[in-house]
């Protein structure tokens, strides 16, 4: 069995010997332009053309969550990839845990006030406040996949009310699910705080933009934790200037790294992370990916692969 890697920051000697490690007799080997050997399996991040062009392999791994970045070249290139080869994404490998903790932080932050203080705090101000209540700070999350899922399970044990939109009807525990275009603006009506996992496709590209915030409750909050490409920049901060909204946190951008020229940088109602709410756990990410392998050498069912027209 042959595996080409390919990352361009990650550590690439790393992987090599973890995959040696956990998937023993395979021949694992860096990808380098001009390498045109035969290859099985393909681990990729932000993949060069050439890399995967003309290969009849097995399967295809994005070394992440997301698989935009080969979609969006395969529509540019459709030849680098045949239809019938399987591409997978990380379903988990420690980024449900990583965004729960992501997610439940700056929710409390918001919920006590915290963003608050620390407004006070710049004004010398000594000055209790009165306290948010729980049945009025309902928690929207748009998107109810693998890692949707995982943060409506961390905030539950809070109290919120929690609903989520997604594609397809969800059925979560204590989580009011709502599905579709139509259900969309029901799931903002009364939202006090919305947290966007979305895949990114599409038709969820710019969809946070002046309409839908508009329908969210007064002085509401927003969390884009997925891409920034979902956010339209210019309209969440005419939002936050009109009071519509009360704050934002973001961790992606329309531009990464974020341009020293951006007017995020600078409004003080907008919290910033870069791009680092949930990254990639290389020992985690390589058991699964093992793990996934060996099920298919043998012919048994795997979850994690992506439907390409859905673009997850």
């Amino acid at each position: 069995m042959d595996i080409i890697f390919y990352h361009p920051t990650f550590d690439t000697q790393y992987w090599l010997k973890a995959l040696l490690t956990a998937l023993p007799g395979a021949r694992v080997r860096e990808w380098k332009r001009g390498d045109n050997q035969p290859a099985d399996y393909a681990l990729v991040w932000h993949p060069p053309v050439e890399m995967l062009q003309g290969r009849d392999l097995k399967a295809v791994f994005a070394l992440g969550a997301g698989v935009d970045s080969i979609l969006s070249k395969l529509k540019a290139h459709p030849d680098m990839l045949a239809d019938n080869i399987p591409l997978f994404r990380l379903e988990d490998t420690g980024m449900g845990e990583q965004m729960q903790e992501y997610a439940v932080s700056q929710v409390l932050h918001w919920f006590r006030r915290f963003d608050d203080y620390q407004a006070l705090k710049q004004q010398a101000r000594w000055e209790p406040l009165t306290d948010y209540q729980r049945e009025d700070f309902t928690i929207g999350i748009l998107g109810a996949g693998v890692l949707g899922s995982k943060v409506a399970e961390a905030l539950a044990p809070w109290g919120f009310p929690l609903r989520c939109w997604s594609r397809t009807r969800k059925d979560y525990p204590g989580i009011t699910s709502f599905a579709g275009a139509d259900e969309l603006s029901p799931f903002l009506q009364g939202t006090r705080v919305l947290i966007n996992l979305l895949p990114n496709t599409a038709e969820t590209v710019g969809i946070i933009n002046r309409g839908l915030l508009n329908q969210l409750a007064d002085n509401s909050y927003v969390m884009n934790l997925a891409r920034g490409v979902h956010l339209v920049e210019a309209d969440l901060l005419k939002a936050l200037e009109s009071g519509k909204l009360k704050g934002a946190m973001l961790d992606v951008y329309s531009k990464e790294p974020l341009p020293p020229e951006s007017p995020l940088w600078a409004h003080p109602r907008v919290a910033m992370t870069p791009h680092v709410a949930a990254v990639t756990r290389p020992a985690e990410a390589v058991s699964y990916i093992a793990r996934t392998i060996t099920h298919l050498e043998q012919g048994e069912s795997v979850t994690g692969r992506v439907d390409r027209q859905r673009g997850y």
